[in-house]
């Protein structure tokens, strides 16, 4: 444990009297659900807004293409929002990777829609934790860095998407993109509310499996039918038989059927895979693929399979191990307890720690009750984990490295 030192105080003073609480309130008023592409616009002008009082180029960025399965089993082109992009000092000898998301799981028709202050004094309100509190003391974080003498020994890139909470399809490409020649990465989902972050965590793979079958009478010719749902039905049986200690298995919704007296011809099963490793995986796409090729037969229907495993699982290496404890040093200087364990949940920082970049992925404000209409924020938080993002990045200026 050592003191902080003159620049490491004064950016701790420059954050706790940053707007912190101001910015987040105004921008959990904007609703910014990931379908609502009108408020994710307004909420990427909000942000870009708010992040040009730093230097750099910041852009707003076309989303890349990506596509969902419908109920009736199309593969159509989905929309997203734009993804706010800022690079600062590409040329500075260390280069840091500060991401967040913009959308939240609350859509125009959510119930959850306003703000409300808690008898505890916490902040009630959609997405205050996960994660516009996060934006706003990243943001406070950064203007800290940038009034200290060492700036200039620093570059960072900000990503700010606006698919996260649907997994990052559209932004994706840019994330491996940015990760690249960074010495480290600071992800800001919201910690826990004692302030726990998320060490090692799972993987998860979502797929959309269309089974195309035959119709027919249900009473005069059901034999000359081939019903696509009980296939379904027959298919997330097996791949739920697939689950094992390092993989659980979700068969979550089936799409399909219709009138009694007609037999289907079309189901679409919807399922989660969350591997806890690399070899979780390959266990999950063998038994995907038996299960394709067994039902297919028995049934005689066409089955193609849509999705993939788009958060790979993020293990903590030597190099997430040694920013962990960097965090951790800075955390006692600053007076913050600073523990992590393994979480089953998944966010960019799986994508970021794939490309070979140490993460620490929960550097937001702490809360909690997230995805519900019950989600709160610890406001006194915000000038705690901004203060412990400024410090952390100030160590790596001043050494140059992890």
């Amino acid at each position: 444990m050592t003191e902080l030192s003159k620049i490491e105080r004064a950016a701790v003073e420059r954050v706790a009297a940053a707007p912190m609480l101001a910015h987040t309130e105004a921008w959990t008023a904007i609703n910014s659900g990931t379908r609502n592409i009108a408020g994710l616009a307004r909420m990427a002008d909000a942000l870009a807004d708010a992040f040009s009082v730093l230097p750099g180029h910041l852009a707003l960025i076309e989303p890349e293409a990506a596509s969902s399965v419908t109920a009736d089993g199309q593969v159509l082109p989905l929309a997203h929002g734009h993804h706010l992009h800022l690079a600062v000092r590409p040329d500075a000898p260390v280069q840091l990777l500060l991401t967040g998301h913009m959308d939240t799981v609350y859509g125009v028709d959510h119930p959850f829609q306003a703000n409300n202050w808690l008898p505890d004094g916490n902040l009630n309100a959609p997405g205050a934790a996960d994660m516009k509190g996060g934006l706003a003391l990243m943001l406070a974080a950064l203007e800290a860095v940038e009034e200290s003498p060492l700036a200039a020994h620093i570059g960072y890139e900000v990503l700010i998407n606006s698919d996260e909470e649907t997994g990052s399809f559209s932004s994706a490409g840019l994330i491996a993109g940015a990760a690249k020649g960074k010495v480290a990465a600071l992800t800001y989902e919201p910690a826990l509310p004692d302030g726990t972050l998320a060490g090692a965590r799972g993987g998860t793979g979502n797929f959309s499996i269309v089974v195309h079958g035959k119709s027919a009478h249900a009473g005069r010719n059901p034999d000359e039918g081939r019903n696509a749902l009980v296939a379904a039905a027959d298919l997330a049986m097996r791949l739920n038989d697939a689950k094992a200690p390092g993989l659980a298995v979700n068969p979550a919704k089936i799409d399909g059927g219709g009138p009694n007296n007609v037999v289907p011809d079309l189901a679409v099963l919807r399922i989660n895979f969350r591997p806890k490793d690399a070899e979780a995986i390959t266990r999950a796409r063998i038994a995907i693929d038996q299960a394709v090729a067994i039902v297919s037969v028995k049934h005689d229907v066409r089955i193609h399979v849509h999705g993939s495993f788009n958060r790979p699982p993020k293990p903590l290496d030597p190099g997430a191990e040694k920013l962990f404890e960097l965090v951790k040093a800075c955390g006692a200087d600053l007076g913050i307890p600073v523990a992590w364990k393994f979480s089953g949940g998944v966010c960019d920082g799986n994508n970021i720690a794939a490309c070979g970049v140490p993460v620490v992925d929960t550097m937001g404000a702490r809360g909690g009750l997230i995805h519900s209409a019950d989600e709160f924020l610890i406001p006194e938080s915000l000038a705690e984990r901004a203060a412990l993002s400024a410090v952390t990045m100030l160590r790596i200026a001043e050494k140059g490295k992890l």
